[in-house]
């Protein structure tokens, strides 16, 4: 079983364009073309309306740096902070499974946590950033260490 250690970097990859693209997906909408009923919708939750603003880039920007894996824990926190609220303050009235339910924002609210823990891993800009290949942390930088 210790030749899957060795597809680590791969599998936090691909968490990290999975989380990514979803992400962009949600956020583009609202930075680029929809901010000011994004604003609104905010505001009808109760929330301060500049909220909107943290959210939308926080998922269109953040889901750019998560797939790069430039600044990915950074990057993960904000879109964790901002699938909490949105389970919070959207999907927990509907329940887990139902319609509308929190499953899906709380599985990608799971691989932010995870990305936030484990790094971006060597397979990212974060890994060169750093220099010599050690931007993961996680069981894959310490066996290689």
């Amino acid at each position: 079983m210790r030749y899957l250690d060795r597809l680590q970097p791969l599998a936090l990859l691909v968490l990290r364009v999975v989380l990514g693209v979803i992400m962009i997906g949600h956020g583009y909408g609202k930075v680029f073309g929809g901010l000011s009923h994004h604003v609104q919708f905010v505001s009808h939750l109760g929330l301060p309306g500049w909220l909107a603003y943290a959210s939308a880039f926080s998922e269109f920007f953040g889901g750019i740096l998560v797939i790069a894996g430039l600044f990915t824990r950074c990057a993960s926190l904000a879109i964790l902070i901002d699938l909490c609220v949105v389970i919070w303050k959207v999907h927990w009235k509907n329940g887990l499974l139902a319609n509308g339910g929190y499953e899906f924002p709380l599985a990608l609210a799971a691989i932010s946590f995870a990305l936030i823990f484990f790094g971006a891993g060597p397979i990212a800009f974060d890994s060169i950033r750093k220099g010599s290949g050690g931007g993961g942390g996680g069981r894959a930088k310490s066996k290689a260490g």
